[in-house]
C-alpha cells in the first residue's frame, strides 16, 4: 500500500486527470448539470481551498462536491481505494508544502502552447478553489473586507468574471494577477490557520458552530483515517 503522504508523480497526475475527464459518458450528461470538478488543475484549487479554510471539511462532504451530479459507479472496492489514495496523497501534498514550506507551494495551474509562447490558464484552477470555499461559505465569512481582498484575485477568474477581467485588464495586468493567486492563497492559509487556533469559529449569525460529536483534540489521530495527528493533517 502507497503511503498517503507520497506525492502523485506525474503519471498518477496524468492518471487522474484522466479518470476526472471521463469519468462522465456523454450520453448520460444533461445540460445545466453540475459536472462536478473536471480535471486535475480544479482539483488542486478545490483541495487547497479545502485545507486552507476556518474548518475542517470530512471526505464524505467534499466527495460530494468533487463529484457534483455524477458520482462514480465503481467496479469494486479496490476501485474506489485506487483513486481515493489519489485524490488524498494529492491533498496531504498541498498541505505539506503550506504547513511546511509555504513559499515554495505553487497551483497547479494549465498550460497552453503555441510555436513561440506559453500561455498559463488559471480558469479552472480558481474555479476549483471557489467550489471548495463555498462548502463553508458562512464560516469564511466572505462579507469580510480582507477577505474579500484575498479573495479577489481567484474570483477574476471564475466563469461570471473571467471574460470581464480579461477584456478590462492588459496582458501585464492579467500576469500579475495570475502570480497574486498564489501569494493570496498563502496569505489565507495562514489567515485561518491562526484563526483556527485562537478561537472558535463563528457563523454570519455570531452564535457559535455547533458540532454533533466532540471536536477531535490537536494531537489525536485525523478523522480521514490517514494516521496522522490532526493538527498535521486535515485541520491544515
Amino acid at each position: 500500500m502507497t503511503d498517503p503522504f507520497t506525492p502523485l508523480n506525474d503519471i498518477e497526475i496524468e492518471q487522474l486527470d484522466e479518470f476526472l475527464l471521463n469519468r462522465i459518458n456523454d450520453d448520460d450528461y444533461i445540460a445545466d448539470s453540475d459536472e462536478g470538478v473536471i480535471n486535475v488543475s480544479e482539483l488542486d484549487g478545490f483541495f487547497t481551498a479545502i485545507v486552507s479554510g476556518p474548518t475542517m471539511i470530512p471526505p464524505s462532504q467534499w466527495m460530494a462536491a468533487l463529484w457534483g451530479d455524477y458520482e462514480p459507479e465503481w467496479k469494486d472496492e479496490s476501485d474506489f481505494s485506487g483513486v481515493f489514495s489519489l485524490l488524498i496523497r494529492h491533498m496531504n501534498n498541498i498541505v505539506s508544502y503550506l504547513m511546511e514550506n509555504p513559499q515554495e507551494f505553487e497551483p497547479l495551474f494549465l498550460e497552453h502552447i503555441t510555436e513561440d509562447k506559453t500561455f498559463t490558464i488559471v480558469d479552472e484552477w480558481c474555479e476549483g478553489y471557489m467550489r471548495g470555499v463555498m462548502l463553508t461559505a458562512e464560516q469564511w465569512r466572505l462579507d469580510k473586507p480582507e477577505i474579500k481582498t484575498y479573495l479577489e484575485p481567484i474570483i477574476s477568474f471564475t466563469v461570471d468574471r473571467v471574460v470581464q477581467t480579461h477584456n478590462s485588464f492588459k496582458e501585464q495586468e492579467v500576469v500579475n494577477l495570475h502570480n497574486a493567486i498564489k501569494l493570496n492563497v498563502r496569505e489565507i492559509h495562514a489567515y485561518w490557520l491562526a484563526r483556527r487556533e485562537e478561537q472558535p469559529i463563528y457563523g454570519s449569525s455570531e452564535l457559535p458552530v455547533k458540532h454533533n460529536k466532540p471536536r477531535v483534540g490537536r494531537n489525536e489521530p485525523c478523522p480521514c483515517g490517514s494516521g496522522k495527528k490532526y493538527k498535521k493533517c486535515c485541520l491544515h
